[in-house]
């Protein structure tokens, strides 16, 4: 029988103990700290994330409950419940972004490295989205969204390959969407997919300097002339595919290029979606495919939503509630990593719910989701859309 360590110590080492000692001391997150450090903070929000502890009282309740077990989580003392809060309080939230920074780079090679098939030449393809949480405005005011509602956004670009997150910016619900393309990492021969929201053609054009593509739904009011049209298959949907140049007063000075208009009709949800594109060096069936996998994103959202916990938060003061946020996205790429790289065939909402009740297991994880049962999955049988299909 293995009577080695429990499952939770073994899926912390998946973080590069080294690599956040660095990040750690760049922001003196341990300046001054006798017991709890940075260290024993993180594991107790991961462990949080990991059970589904929905308020700071309920885990310092049950870290503390765990008496002789706690140690082999990691955690050698008692946690009060004012201990972590200062902490999440005080501590920069700096260090948990750095952290996620470092595993989504982890998580991406082993995404790629994954499937042996799969051309290393392959293209970048992001979704560019966000989604708001809502917060009460008594308990957070700093987060003013409306006259009597409080709330938060979470600007999300996320890599489509393998449904990694690969820049958050958290704001107040106020800030427009399309304000985060001006901090958006741009990768040269990326294609970014977005929804209307981000149609700002001075933002494009900036973008499409850069060497980055994209291809973004138009407004109804766009103003252009057509220069050039290619025939297209209309039993797949599509509609046009133009070479069109922008009219309108503004629009054709900030945006003074040619760009790529293609129409396509959805009968499932009976729409009408234009798309305007910098790509052309594809046909409009593949744009229009990219555009598809936008919904991936959506996907990601509601799976955030329903099994980590940022909607309930420890704290709320803005660095607590951007200390959950990014160790909750800690937790979840940690999930990622140890699937990819364990090879698990198992779906990611089924290793959460196994990994809530098994934390204090000893026994390997290969052993841990080893049964053939949890592999059993009939897509036909379920009426909701199903969430990361890897």
């Amino acid at each position: 029988m293995y009577t080695g360590r429990v499952i939770f110590s073994q899926l912390m080492d998946v973080i590069p103990k080294y690599k956040f000692r660095k990040i750690v001391d760049r922001y003196k997150g341990d300046y001054r700290v006798k017991k709890f450090t940075c260290w024993n903070q993180l594991l107790c929000m991961c462990f949080g994330q990991l059970t589904f502890r929905d308020s700071l009282r309920d885990l310092t309740s049950t870290l503390n409950a765990l008496g002789s077990r706690r140690y082999h989580l990691g955690i050698k003392h008692q946690v009060p419940l004012s201990t972590i809060s200062d902490a999440n309080a005080t501590r920069s939230w700096q260090i948990y972004h750095d952290l996620a920074m470092v595993l989504i780079h982890t998580a991406r090679q082993a995404c790629s490295t994954d499937d042996d098939d799969v051309e290393s030449t392959s293209k970048e393809i992001y979704a560019l989205d966000s989604t708001t949480i809502d917060l009460c405005l008594s308990l957070f005011p700093w987060a003013e969204f409306r006259e009597h509602k409080a709330a938060i956004k979470l600007h999300t670009l996320m890599d489509l390959e393998g449904s990694i997150p690969t820049f958050i910016y958290i704001s107040d619900g106020r800030t427009h969407d399309v304000n985060v393309l001006d901090m958006l990492p741009i990768t040269p021969g990326g294609i970014y997919i977005m929804d209307r929201a981000y149609l700002d053609f001075q933002r494009l054009f900036k973008l499409h300097q850069a060497g980055g593509r994209f291809a973004v739904r138009a407004k109804k009011n766009l103003q252009f002339y057509r220069k050039s049209s290619t025939p297209v298959d209309t039993d797949t949907g599509l509609r046009c595919d133009q070479i069109i140049r922008l009219t309108g007063p503004q629009s054709k000075k900030r945006y003074p290029e040619d760009l790529r208009r293609v129409r396509i009709i959805d009968p499932d949800n009976d729409q009408n979606i234009v798309l305007l594109t910098n790509i052309t060096d594809c046909d409009a069936a593949q744009i229009s495919s990219y555009y598809k996998q936008r919904w991936q994103i959506e996907l990601f959202f509601k799976w955030i939503k329903q099994h980590l916990r940022i909607k309930a938060f420890y704290g709320q003061t803005i660095n607590a509630v951007k200390t959950q946020i990014w160790t909750a996205i800690c937790t979840y790429l940690i999930i990622i990593i140890v699937q990819k790289t364990n090879h698990f065939d198992v779906k990611l909402h089924t290793m959460m719910q196994i990994l809530s009740v098994a934390i204090l297991g000893r026994m390997t994880l290969k052993q841990l989701f080893s049964d053939e049962s949890l592999t059993d999955y009939n897509p036909q049988s379920r009426n909701q859309l199903g969430l990361f299909d890897f």
